[in-house]
């Protein structure tokens, strides 16, 4: 897949507010990002171990949700730039942020490759976070008009840059080449580079308006409050240690519950897909089907049916288990 699976890194710098504290806000922010990242990757591994019938990965409103978390949190690295940096660029701070990014970065490149080497992660977010973070600097320093001109050109230029040169292995990470990409997650600077930009002018136009209200002012009070902005403060941590955890608790899931098979979640899709209709919503096509699927086991038609070598009167049969299965119990 090329889509962004909605990892979510820390920003590449620390956020501090103007009074020389940190905004909790843009802490809390991230922190929710983080929240509907856990929801997408846990989905996301459900799916990929069989035990959901929905194939995220090409569900068009799961693709749209990671999308969506994925520019979330790059708009925040822009937001989090522009905080670090209104009195003046902090090198050191930058600098070691920026070798924890990279070195994060590798370390998913690497794990991922000996984990999963056909679908190995090779410009991820991460990755995106480390290059948008140099090349965004100069922004800093521009008219807040121009960073936003910037963003539109950067969201656009993908659709106006057609050459092969860019099909090359060697830059398939720009975002231009057109040949498939098969990775588990791809984001490249462009068109993705656009969200950055316009974090960085978002902040520009709300930071001098922010500065002595409440707002700025604002601390986490309740205990979920508290965990998710420690979850936004320390996003780069939990981006790393979610996944392992979620995996290693779905392995340990599908000790009790057995996965669903490629060839059911096949056959479970195909079916779901004829029984749709204005009569029938998603959820009772999805138990018809895992209904039918059950009675073809019990009635041990199931090989037969994937295999598609059923005779007509086992057709007949199979179609009157749908049948039964429609009307209920």
């Amino acid at each position: 897949m090329t889509e962004p699976a909605a990892a979510a890194p820390s920003a590449p710098i620390p956020a501090p507010a103007p009074g020389g504290g940190r905004i909790a806000l843009v802490d809390l922010a991230r922190g929710v990002a983080l929240l509907a990242m856990f929801v997408f990757h846990f989905a996301y591994d459900l799916s990929n171990f069989g035990l959901i019938e929905t194939d995220i990965a090409f569900e068009p409103g799961w693709r749209l949700f990671a999308r969506c978390i994925a520019g979330s949190f790059l708009a925040i690295v822009g937001v989090s730039l522009v905080l670090a940096t209104r009195r003046g660029l902090n090198r050191a701070a930058f600098l070691k942020r920026l070798a924890m990014v990279v070195a994060a970065a590798a370390a998913v490149t690497i794990g991922t490759f000996f984990a999963m080497r056909e679908n190995f992660i090779f410009f991820g977010i991460l990755h995106h976070v480390a290059v948008a973070s140099v090349l965004a600097l100069p922004f800093l320093r521009l008219p807040t008009l121009l960073v936003a001109l910037a963003a539109a050109l950067a969201f656009a230029l993908p659709a106006f840059v057609d050459l092969p040169l860019f099909d090359q292995p060697w830059a398939v990470w720009l975002g231009f080449s057109h040949a498939p990409i098969q990775t588990a997650d791809f984001v490249p600077v462009f068109p993705w580079f656009g969200c950055v930009l316009a974090g960085i002018a978002l902040a520009r136009l709300a930071l001098p308006r922010l500065d002595g209200t409440a707002a700025a002012g604002w601390r986490p009070r309740s205990g979920p409050a508290r965990i998710i902005c420690w979850g936004g403060r320390h996003s780069l941590l939990v981006y790393l240690l979610h996944q392992p955890l979620f995996i290693g608790l779905i392995m340990l899931a599908t000790q009790v519950v057995a996965p669903l098979s490629p060839d059911e979640r096949a056959f479970r899709a195909e079916c779901q897909r004829s029984c749709a209709g204005p009569s029938l919503s998603g959820q009772a096509c999805r138990e018809i089907c895992a209904c039918t699927v059950d009675g073809l086991k019990r009635e041990n038609l199931w090989q037969k049916a994937l295999a598609d070598t059923l005779s007509s009167e086992e057709s007949a049969r199979m179609t009157r288990l749908a049948q039964a299965c429609l009307r209920g119990p």
